[in-house]
């Protein structure tokens, strides 16, 4: 139901934009993320939008460098990562809610209901 894409092979310090388009509606009260799982970690959260309130949140470790957006025109959501590193490799998750997550709950992967199928990011050293 989300179909994310954009991800690849990218050398540190580059630049990559991921996208994703949801096949199901979103609601001017979803809430839209992008989590990510490195190989023999769990999944962590990245980024995340809340549209009622067009806010933005970022997990510490890409503060800065990552940028969250959606255009709604298209029902796009993307993530422009820029100063890539070795350590941001890992699946890209995008994921959809319906409803206002608080902000405590936004790196609960189980507040989510509907979720992407992944894209590979490698960033090498």
């Amino acid at each position: 139901q989300l179909q994310a894409s954009g991800g690849g092979l990218v050398q540190t310090g580059g630049s990559l934009r991921l996208s994703c388009a949801p096949s199901t509606q979103t609601s001017r009260t979803s809430t839209m993320g992008w989590f990510r799982q490195a190989p023999g970690k769990e999944r962590e959260f990245v980024a995340a939008t809340r549209l009622y309130y067009g806010s933005r949140h970022y997990a510490d470790s890409v503060k800065g460098r990552f940028t969250i957006s959606r255009d709604s025109a298209k029902n796009t959501l993307y993530l422009q990562m820029n100063s890539l590193k070795p350590e941001d490799t890992a699946v890209y998750y995008c994921a959809l809610t319906r409803s206002t997550l608080i902000v405590s709950n936004l790196d609960n992967s189980g507040a989510y209901a509907y979720w992407g199928q992944g894209t590979l990011v490698t960033v090498s050293s």
